[in-house]
């Protein structure tokens, strides 16, 4: 795997080193040795799928509280999406500054997405599937988000969405939450 740290401390951009041969391709996604070797302490507890049926669906801006904020490892395994970071580490020199990347099925590029940071995505392909990797099973009562649209972070989406969930849209800004 080849791990690009990006701006924001403990995220990362992982690609895949595929070995391919006749039959198609291999290659390893994860790896405890690789990611600690990395200075990721994060083991994954719970994997969750979203499926998205349209282009232009906005999932996002969530994160989990403490005593359950978790790390998330996520990969685009149908269509596309652009994903987005925010650090939300009030003594992080990143706070409130965001990250984004596209992440695709034909490229098999993963996000890590570290404890404290909010994390969302708007699909670039109907059909659009996400997997993830979750260091802490979901806790409801600790579940929080802000608005995907919060011109305190001013994320760059590269399209207006579509399609966004009531709960995603009645979501507050971070200086009201």
């Amino acid at each position: 795997m080849i791990f690009t740290p990006l701006e924001l401390a403990g995220a990362f951009l992982i690609d895949v080193e595929a070995r391919h041969d006749e039959r198609g391709l291999f290659a390893r996604t994860y790896c405890d040795e690789e990611f600690a070797a990395h200075g990721v302490a994060a083991r994954f507890r719970q994997c969750s799928v979203s499926y998205n049926a349209r282009r232009g669906t906005l999932r996002g801006m969530h994160f989990q509280r403490e005593p359950h904020a978790e790390d998330k490892l996520v990969r685009c395994t149908a269509g596309a999406v652009f994903d987005v970071i925010v650090d939300l580490r009030p003594g992080s020199a990143t706070y409130r500054r965001w990250v984004g990347a596209e992440l695709g099925a034909a490229d098999r590029r993963a996000l890590l997405v570290p404890r404290g940071c909010a994390h969302g995505f708007l699909t670039l392909t109907d059909g659009a599937e996400v997997f993830y990797m979750i260091s802490t099973p979901y806790v409801a009562e600790f579940s929080d988000g802000f608005r995907w649209d919060d011109p305190a972070v001013g994320i760059d989406w590269p399209f207006p969405p579509a399609i966004v969930s009531a709960r995603d849209a009645a979501l507050p800004r971070l200086a009201d939450g």
